[in-house]
């Protein structure tokens, strides 16, 4: 398995862990991805985020650039500091990951019900 391919299992299952979280709220499904993946960070503390990002740190910044460029027309994530890119990192990989949810994307403008979540979370699983 490659390393992104483990990475997004590790943010498939932190995304259903926090999504039983939300259950008995009122969340949009448009600020779900805002409430999963940007409210907290994923990784607290430099020693942790170099850790987990390894030998694929320039991947990862490869991504972020990427992203950002193609998103915001300029690269914002400040790369000297690994809290960051680990966070932005996995703040995509959770973007990519919750597009795959026709649910959400049937929810999008709606208050997501538990049945909803619930819905959600098993096709993360899936």
């Amino acid at each position: 398995m490659r390393v992104e391919e483990k990475r997004t299992q590790e943010i498939k299952e932190y995304a259903t862990d926090q999504l039983e979280g939300y259950k008995d709220t009122e969340v949009y499904g448009c600020d779900l991805h805002y409430e999963l993946f940007n409210t907290d960070y994923y990784i607290i503390g430099t020693y942790k985020a170099k850790q987990w990002l390894g030998e694929d740190t320039f991947d990862a910044i490869e991504r972020i650039r990427d992203y950002e460029q193609s998103n915001f027309g300029e690269v914002n994530t400040d790369f000297s500091d690994p809290e960051k890119v680990v966070n932005m990192y996995v703040y995509i990989l959770g973007e990519e990951i919750l597009q795959e949810s026709k649910t959400l994307q049937d929810k999008w403008n709606e208050y997501l019900t538990n049945e909803d979540i619930d819905k959600i979370i098993g096709e993360l699983k899936g």
